[in-house]
């Protein structure tokens, strides 16, 4: 039986997430995080996306995309099929690296734009690796509350959407969207 269709539109804007194999790790020292952002990267020029966030997990991602005139499943399909091929080379290994086909789901409005942000921002502290989102390394949060270009995420439709003060943006940002003990998956 032939898989169910994804929605895909031009603009449309998607928490995508995807795990290792066998809930193995996809990340086992810093230069494959390194590998994976420069993969996004170059994802970035080869199917142009908007990247709003990010957060690279030991054994799982979190990527929350805007497409412009490439499905999700073009640019999911282009960065993890590189970065299997990588992964394998450096271990040693063959086969799938990545568990089943990616989740994605949809992002309906604005709040839920920043609801899923702050989720994957979050994500880190969650599952105890870092004590605060600022801690981790491997995740948009930092060139966020910032305002530093990390080259990779495109934070101005958020910022935009925070008001007219840089100050302000992060401080409500961090204030009103990470709390830790409201955390829960968006819905």
């Amino acid at each position: 039986m032939a898989r169910k269709l994804r929605v895909w539109y031009p603009g449309a804007t998607y928490h995508i997430t995807a795990r290792g194999n066998r809930k193995g790790n996809l990340f086992r020292e810093s230069k494959d995080y390194h590998k994976y952002l420069s993969l996004l990267l170059q994802a970035k020029k080869r199917t142009p996306f908007i990247l709003h966030s990010y957060c690279l997990m030991p054994n799982h991602i979190h990527l929350v995309i805007e497409t412009i005139d490439h499905s999700p499943a073009q640019i999911i399909h282009y960065i993890h099929s590189l970065y299997a091929r990588y992964f394998n080379n450096k271990y040693d290994y063959i086969g799938h690296v990545f568990q089943d086909r990616y989740f994605a789901k949809l992002i309906k409005n604005w709040k839920h734009l920043m609801d899923t942000s702050s989720y994957v921002h979050l994500n880190p502290v969650k599952a105890k690796c870092s004590i605060t989102p600022q801690d981790y390394q491997w995740s948009s949060y930092r060139s966020f509350i910032t305002m530093k270009d990390d080259k990779i995420t495109d934070k101005e439709k958020l910022y935009d959407s925070l008001g007219e003060d840089p100050h302000q943006k992060i401080q409500f940002y961090v204030e009103s969207k990470l709390r830790i003990k409201d955390w829960e998956m968006p819905r």
